[in-house]
Parts: structure tokens; sequence; C-alpha cells
């Protein structure tokens, strides 16, 4: 009898633009998942819907995310991508959770506080409520692991909170996740503030470098990111620009940190600099090839999404029935 695969999933809102750190801290990581893991990968549309949005550039952000997804080596035949809103499952979980969530556990999120400071003109129940929502999303699936960086780490831990309490008050019903870390990551941060990490959705163009920016844009940006007073390339937490141009050039090139100080020794900063570029470049260009001519191809991204949504409505509305029958909900005939 096969063995059954662990179930991991993670997803990313479709907001701002897919930046190298989501590829080295999320997608790089989901690819290799795929042979090891039942993969369900989500665009989170819906937890985009906490900030203002222009409907007709989400709708296009949310197919651009696709493609990049796929043109990144994530294999809709191995895995599940699929577009949250598509799954009304994940709505409906939600109101069950925000029902034995308490109040003061909300209060306690500090990515609440965080996003309030920079949607102060915008301060809405869903971002107060994001939390419950993202456990539905993992609760549905019953997934087993769940990647998560340090940002997510207590929204992770809220989900697990929910679902044991809600398999002590109505029995066994939701697998309670672990967070997954992966052997190996480097936290890229901000171009332009290297002691704040590197955000897809930076007002500051210039502080990250996108999974679709062209050759030309790479090199200026690079050549513009802020480093430090000093002239040696060493990784130093007292150096944060230099080091964070070490640790994306290390990742990019799988070479230690040791290795790129050696490399690098007795040059200049521009060298390191220039040579980073050009890594970022031929990293990025058969992943911008390959999203042209998907994004071609618009009935295959419907296909695609298709398939996903199939794949995960079954799933989740087969754990939404048990939740239904065990709250005392009349079931649909």
């Amino acid at each position: 009898m096969e063995r059954k695969k662990p179930i991991i999933l993670s997803g990313i809102q479709p907001s701002g633009q897919l930046c190298i750190a989501n590829y080295i801290g999320a997608i790089k990581n989901w690819v290799d998942f795929q042979d090891d893991y039942d993969s369900i990968f989500l665009i989170v549309d819906m937890h985009a819907l906490t900030v203002k949005q222009v409907p007709a550039e989400l709708r296009k952000r949310c197919l651009s995310f696709l493609a990049q997804y796929i043109a990144c080596g994530i294999d809709p035949q191995k895995s599940t991508i699929a577009i949250q809103s598509h799954i009304p499952q994940h709505a409906e979980l939600t109101w069950v959770l925000n029902c034995i969530t308490s109040l003061g556990e909300l209060n306690r999120m500090t990515q609440f506080k965080d996003k309030s400071k920079k949607n102060e003109s915008n301060i809405n129940a869903g971002l107060f409520t994001y939390p419950i929502l993202m456990a539905a999303d993992i609760l549905l699936y019953q997934a087993d692991l769940v990647p998560v960086g340090a940002d997510q780490k207590q929204h992770l831990e809220l989900t697990r909170n929910l679902a044991q309490r809600f398999n002590h008050l109505y029995s066994d019903t939701f697998v309670v996740p672990e967070p997954y870390i992966p052997k190996f990551g480097a936290r890229i941060m901000s171009l332009q503030d290297p002691t704040s990490k590197m955000s897809k959705s930076d007002k500051n163009e210039n502080s990250l470098v996108a999974l679709l920016d062209h050759p030309d844009v790479i090199t200026k940006k690079i050549k513009r990111a802020v480093t430090d007073s000093g002239t040696e390339i060493r990784f130093d937490d007292k150096n944060p620009g230099i080091s964070n141009l070490i640790s994306l050039y290390s990742v990019l090139t799988k070479k230690s940190v040791s290795e790129v100080e050696s490399h690098f020794e007795g040059k200049m900063y521009s060298a390191l600099k220039i040579e980073l570029a050009e890594v970022i470049v031929d990293t990025l260009k058969p992943i911008q090839q390959r999203y042209n001519e998907i994004m071609k191809d618009k009935n295959y991204l419907e296909g695609v999404l298709e398939a996903g949504a199939e794949n995960a409505y079954y799933r989740a509305r087969k754990t939404l029935s048990k939740v239904y029958r065990k709250i005392g909900f009349i079931a649909k005939k």
C-alpha cells in the first residue's frame, strides 16, 4: 500500500510584485516540495481585500502570479494550484472559526498593529480577523505542514490553537498543523533599507528586484543598493547592506558565505554588485521566458485554474461537511 504523502500548504497574497525574496524564501522551496509532499499552493486573493484594490488590476495580478508560479517550476500535474476565492468554503469555515476565537487572541496579533500603522485610512475588520481566514485556509485542507516565516509564526500558533479547541469541543476533526522550517533559507532584506525585509508591496521599487524586471532595471537597482561605510566584502551583522548582497549572491550561486568572501577578497563593493546583477539576470532569464510563453496561452491558464479549483473544492467540501455536521447544522439534501 502506497504511503500517503504529508500535505503541505502555502500561499501568497496577490499584491505588489513577486520579487526575488519571494522566490528564494518561498517559491524555490515549493518546487522542491512537489515530489515528497501533497502540495497545495494558493493565490490568496481574499486576503488582498484588506487593502483597497483596483478590481481590474487585482484580476490581472492573480493571473500573472499564477503564470509566475508555473514559470518558477510549480507543476500543475504534481501540485494543486488554486485561487482562494474560487473555493467558497474558505469564507464559510472562517465564520465558524470566528465564533470560537476570542477578541483577546486577535488583540495580541502583532501584524494587525503593524499593518494598521501602514493603513491608517483603512483599518477595517478584515485586517483584524485576517488570521482567522488564514487558519481556515490551512485547516480546510487538513495540512500537516505549513512553511512559515518569522512574521507568520504567531498566526500559525493561532491556527494550531483553533484546531485543538475545535477538536476538544466537537471531537477530532482537524489535523493540527506543524510549522515547516526549510533546511536552508536566507532572509532577503530591502535593497534600500537592509534592516527591513524585502517586500513585494514596497512603494519604493528600488527596494526590491521583481521577478519580471528587465535586466537593465535589475542592474540599476543592484548598483543603487545601500551598502555600508566599510570597504571589505565581509558578512557581518554590523554591516547589513553588504551582508544582504552577500546572502543573495550565496543563495543564487549555491556558494557558501565564506566562498563568496574569498571570491571577492581585495575587491570593491562595485565588483560584488556587478557580478550579483549578472547572477540575478541569469537566474530570472528562463523564468521570464517561460512566463511570457504561458501568458500568451489563456486557455492553458484557465485550465490550470479549473483543475486546481476542482481539486481544492473537493477537499474543502469534505472538511466543511464534517465541520457543519459536528456543530449541529442540518445537512443540505
